[in-house]
């Protein structure tokens, strides 16, 4: 499907006093395409019955304006009666703004002459939320805003999983045969597909918020991302499809390293984060070329937690390394085949031979039983590292250290003097809640030649500096997931992506992050 039209960002604004709302606007304007003012957000005492201020205000604003007043029932920001309501937009539909976003049920009222005037339709969106769930009669509900005099049609709903967002692509497809205008959104996080590609399969805007924690609905993006990283403006129906599989995924700089690559090697190409629950019909309905109901050219995806082994059940072939190390974190699709590679392990040990050389005869010692010690054994072992895996909970471990016939010995009584390395490769003092926790202290690690910790947010852990205040060296995990992406790079493009870019990419969007 091909789809000619201008991508535009509109920048939501929530804000309790117009004061504010007018400073907001200001920052807003620098990346927005058009700014929506949610009047429903402001303090009652901010909204005069004859409407003159928020006139006032749209006038100063210097891109379009849509104005909405959504009751709780809608997902606004308060209860609004219906008496409330028609004497808001009796006060506001001649002024400025370019749209007014008014729910379905109004429309309807306001068709049958309930009010005292009637809207420039031109200008009305006619919405219809959802912040639950994607409803079976979704089509029901688009052919019932279609059927209002409306211009703009704006369909939000709740993707539960990413499979919900194929009933939205669905109807921007028709839309555009019906040649309809239509604003068609997945919420939360596993909609983030709807906001990213959205515009090129026909939706007449995405919105993106102006700032961290600014959003005013699940799963919102920042619009300099939109912007800047997943460069919505220059997708189309031919754009390579490329992205991260797993649950959680918002949180990932994957994004952040792939696209600065695509950008750089000039590739019509995006990467975007996928946040799957079930994984067997993701891949059915939206990757086996064979089955899948979505017309997107997609290339290759990136598995994370938790479904690297349970990915293996949905592939054609599997490279002989990732099925010993029994994880596949990387997808490549050749034309009907689906093939499954790891680039964990090639990610985790390159790092370590540019610092050690050989590590042939040395010592590791590897903490944790999950997913990703898996293939840091594996790697070890294939350099001729003396392995011993160290765990909090020994049964847990026992099949693991069976597997790559290693000791298993209980971490809290653990000190590692005699050892050359030592990998964490649990989740321990990643960024949140447990931010300040190690998974070992310095008197444990004391005498160890090199900490390597697979954490790779924050970019130092407390385990890092730790060790480093004790004379080790250390080794962070970005290291790891840099080397392991320009490796996915590869398989997808056939070309060598920098390491210096992949990194300051994703090191900048971790510190905007940390300060956000």
């Amino acid at each position: 499907m091909s789809v000619d039209q201008d991508t535009r960002i509109c920048v939501p604004l929530n804000e309790q006093t117009l004061s504010d709302l007018e400073s907001a606007s200001v920052k807003a304007a620098a990346i927005a395409d058009l700014i929506e003012l949610r009047v429903d957000g402001l303090a009652t005492s901010e909204i005069d019955p004859a409407g003159q201020r928020i006139s006032e205000l749209i006038e100063k604003i210097s891109c379009p304006v849509i104005l909405t007043f959504r009751s709780t029932a809608e997902g606004g920001y308060r209860s609004i009666s219906a008496k409330e309501r028609n004497e808001f937009w009796n006060a506001h539909l001649h002024s400025a703004a370019a749209f007014f976003d008014i729910e379905k049920d109004l429309v309807s009222e306001f068709r049958n002459a309930a009010i005292d005037c009637q809207p420039d339709w031109s200008r009305v969106i006619c919405s219809h939320h959802n912040f639950f769930t994607t409803p079976k009669e979704l089509t029901e509900i688009y052919e019932q805003l279609a059927a209002s005099p409306a211009r703009i049609l704006k369909l939000a709903v709740t993707a539960n999983d990413i499979v919900d967002c194929l009933d939205v692509f669905n109807l921007l497809t028709r839309s555009v045969k019906d040649g309809r205008a239509l604003i068609g959104i997945a919420m939360g996080d596993a909609g983030a597909i709807t906001r990213i590609l959205g515009p090129s399969r026909g939706s007449f805007l995405t919105y993106g918020s102006y700032a961290q924690k600014k959003g005013t609905a699940p799963g919102q993006l920042l619009a300099s991302e939109l912007k800047n990283v997943y460069h919505i403006d220059r997708l189309n129906s031919d754009t390579m499809i490329t992205g991260l599989v797993g649950r959680p995924v918002m949180h990932s700089v994957s994004p952040d390293m792939h696209n600065a690559a695509f950008n750089e090697a000039k590739l019509n190409a995006v990467y975007l984060p996928l946040d799957v629950t079930n994984l067997g019909s993701f891949f059915q309905r939206m990757v086996d070329p064979r089955t899948r109901e979505f017309d997107w050219n997609l290339r290759g995806l990136s598995i994370t937690a938790p479904h690297k082994t349970e990915v293996m059940n949905y592939l054609d072939w599997i490279d002989p390394t990732a099925k010993e190390i029994g994880a596949v974190n990387t997808v490549v699709i050749e034309g009907e085949q689906l093939r499954g590679y790891n680039t964990d392990a090639g990610g985790f040990i390159e790092p370590l031979l540019q610092r050690f050389g050989s590590l042939v005869g040395s010592r590791a010692a590897v903490i944790g039983a999950g997913g990703a010690a898996n293939a840091v054994i594996y790697s070890l072992q294939r350099e001729q590292s003396q392995v011993t895996l160290y765990a909090r909970n020994l049964d847990k471990a026992f099949n693991l250290s069976a597997q790559f016939n290693i000791s298993c010995l209980p971490l809290d009584s653990a000190k590692f003097a005699d050892f050359d390395l030592v990998i964490n490769t649990t989740p321990v003092g990643s960024s949140g809640e447990f931010i300040n926790d190690t998974i070992v202290n310095s008197n444990q690690i004391h005498g160890c030649r090199l900490a390597y910790d697979l954490v790779y947010n924050p970019i130092e852990t407390r385990f890092m500096r730790e060790a480093r205040e004790v004379g080790c060296e250390v080794l962070g995990g970005l290291e790891m997931l840099v080397v392991q992406a320009q490796h996915q790079f590869k398989f997808w493009t056939n070309m060598n992506a920098s390491y210096e870019l992949m990194y300051d990419s994703a090191r900048t969007a971790l510190t905007e992050n940390s300060h956000s």
